[in-house]
């Protein structure tokens, strides 16, 4: 890769100057006796030093604490690391207190309606949700449970969650009711907020049966808070939200364990139920002030918004900024709706400083030739986040050509199971076309190749060398052995991430795609087994597999084979299929093409062969994507090959 190959889209001295990656780097400078001058100097020190680097995060940001530590970190041996062993704080207290910003949050929805949630309204409410829960008997370590919209009421419980020591845990409101059970029935939660309806796109979609199916089959709990002023009498143990914040009260905080348990996300494998992933107080404390401060240059001012619903990672990572002092702009509904331009014109509207997305949004607006600086200047937005998978060169280049020329693109990249980025955004980096501007700081990045080698230029698996605090501190019910095999069964001691990874000798990086069986649709992981519980109880289908293949300009084509013996009438079949997993599930689990095919290809222990038929759609040669001798049905390949003749052209 030769410089005259790289295209730089923006670059600012100016605001480099003026930002916080700089500010932090003259302190490092000042307080560690650094001679520091380029970011790729800083991250190296950062990984290099990995207790020094996460304890001037710590000191740096100011975090409120109690007690103290011999030891930030101790051992770097993988997994099983204990973070800041005596020292106690709480996230919600120090996010609440370290912004000092008087708007708290700014909620926007398709159908017009804005309210303003001051400082003073959010904690009044969060301390009578709080007290509500503990009058509920939730104490430190019990799980809360949500399927809330992104509104101010979600993010008021999930701060008095956090507040209490509790644990919280949330899914988006579109999951049918297996998909939920699936989650929260690991977890065993004792509240559980639930909305009596969602819209999106301008339809209104009631969720009461959803909440009377989930409270009948987790009798663990005990009171549902539901979102709205209809009839609630057939919801066993509800409440309407509104008479719980009624009676305001002041939130309070319980100071526990760095190590302690914050939230449980989810993110599916490729056989059982999903996997509940557990991150601490403290160490998503110091990974998101880190992010948000030094990655996504956040200050009190400022208005940070992504488009996620509460279900995705970056929902986590919103109600995160106010600890930088930024005002969280949450919306709920399409972005879409009422058309192409109704998201900047609320940019445009209400001054949002760091617009955050999704490839795909930025794909479909390119290719609906979009033209959004024609109508709106957004004046006040200095960023454009992207995520959930990589950005064309293409739209790249669109984001300059059709949204605003003078605007910093971060393209990033991280995932479910540290709840962060770890490759993106730099202020004081030049933006290129198709590359993520760097490795971010405390991020051991590399990318192995087949052997287990670092290698630069080349395309291998994303692995973490050394720990980061946001890492899981384990898998709900899971002795252990499940998170040392999905992370670290193939590189023992070394984290594998699941993506291809390309790292360019300029230190920047490129994304092509999943390198496991993982689905991953507009941002959210998708385990396949999921899908495949729900076609187990329709009679036609005989067996299935499905896949997904990250396509060029950032779309996702996700295909589901399908073998129906004696069906004449496909069709009906496939609309049997679409509407199942529409209503169990959700939307995003419905295949973007269902195919018929003889037979699915399986190993010779019947493990049906997902990574494998992913590299051959992917254009692999048959030899190279799959281990033929370990086949029980090696004939299979014939037809798949045909198939993948026809998929890969297509950009869907």
């Amino acid at each position: 890769m030769s410089t005259t190959q790289r295209n730089i889209l923006w670059e600012s001295k100016e605001f480099c100057e003026r930002s916080n990656i700089r500010r932090y780097t003259e302190w490092i400078n000042s307080t560690y006796s650094k001679n520091f001058k380029e970011y790729e100097e800083l991250r190296k020190w950062s990984i290099q030093n990995t207790s020094e680097f996460w304890e001037s995060i710590l000191r740096y940001f100011g975090v409120k604490s109690a007690g103290k530590y011999s030891q930030v970190l101790d051992s770097e041996n993988m997994p099983g690391n204990h973070w800041f062993g005596g020292l106690r704080l709480n996230y919600a207290e120090n996010n609440l207190t370290l912004g000092e910003q008087d708007l708290l949050a700014l909620f926007l929805n398709e159908s017009g309606e804005k309210r303003e949630v001051s400082r003073k309204e959010f904690q009044e409410n969060a301390g009578a949700i709080q007290r509500f829960m503990i009058d509920s008997g939730v104490g430190e370590g019990d799980r809360v449970a949500s399927f809330l919209p992104n509104v101010p009421e979600a993010m008021e419980a999930f701060y008095a969650t956090a507040a209490t020591g509790a644990v919280w845990s949330s899914s988006s409101p579109d999951f049918g009711p297996d998909a939920i059970l699936d989650r929260f029935r690991q977890i065993g939660p004792k509240v559980l907020f639930a909305p009596e309806s969602y819209t999106y796109n301008g339809k209104t979609h009631s969720k009461i049966e959803v909440i009377k199916q989930v409270t009948e089959k987790i009798p663990s709990i005990r009171k549902v808070v539901i979102l709205g002023d209809g009839d609630h009498s057939g919801i066993r143990d509800s409440v309407p939200i509104g008479s719980v914040t009624k009676e305001k009260r002041n939130l309070s905080f319980t100071r526990v364990p760095f190590d302690h348990p914050l939230w449980i996300l989810y993110s599916s494998g490729t056989t059982g139920p999903p996997k509940a992933i557990v991150h601490s107080q403290g160490g998503i404390l110091l990974e998101h002030l880190k992010l948000l401060g030094l990655h996504y240059n956040m200050n009190k001012g400022n208005r940070f918004f992504w488009y996620t619903t509460t279900g995705w990672m970056m929902w986590n990572v919103v109600v995160s900024s106010i600890g930088t002092g930024a005002t969280a702009v949450l919306y709920d509904g399409s972005p879409t709706y009422p058309d192409d331009y109704y998201l900047w014109k609320i940019a445009e509207e209400n001054g949002i400083s760091f617009f955050g997305t999704s490839a795909a949004y930025i794909s479909h607006l390119m290719k609906e030739k979009a033209n959004i600086m024609q109508r709106y200047t957004l004046r006040n937005l200095f960023a454009i986040g992207s995520t959930g998978s990589p950005l064309s060169n293409e739209t790249f280049r669109y984001v300059y050509e059709g949204i605003k020329r003078d605007v910093w693109l971060a393209s990033i990249s991280g995932g479910t199971d540290l709840c962060t980025a770890f490759l993106g955004g730099c202020a004081c980096l030049p933006v290129i076309e198709g590359e993520l501007q760097c490795i971010d700081l405390g991020a051991d990045i590399h990318s192995f190749d087949d052997d287990g080698n670092s290698v630069i230029g080349e395309v291998g698996e994303l692995v973490i060398k050394k720990p980061m605090p946001s890492m899981p501190i384990y898998l709900w019910n899971d002795n252990g052995d499940k998170l040392e095999e999905t992370y670290f069964s193939k590189y023992p001691g070394i984290w594998r991430h699941g993506d291809w990874l390309l790292i360019t000798p300029y230190g920047s990086a490129v994304i092509l795609g999943r390198s496991d069986s993982t689905l991953k649709r507009r941002g959210i992981r998708i385990g396949t087994a999921e899908i495949y519980g729900v076609l187990d109880e329709i009679d036609e289908v005989k067996d299935s597999i499905i896949v997904g293949i990250e396509m060029e300009g950032g779309e996702y084509f996700m295909p589901l084979f399908i073998v129906a013996d004696d069906v004449e009438d496909f069709d009906r079949v496939k609309k049997k299929i679409t509407e199942k997993l529409r209503t169990a599930l959700s939307p995003r689990h419905v295949p973007d093409e269902i195919i018929r095919v003889s037979q699915i290809p399986r190993t010779i222990n019947g493990k049906k062969m997902e990574v494998p038929l992913k590299k051959l759609l992917m254009g692999f040669q048959a030899d190279k994507a799959m281990n033929v001798g370990s086949m029980a049905n090696p004939e299979s390949l014939t037809e798949f090959m045909q198939i993948a003749n026809r998929i890969r052209p297509k950009s869907k």
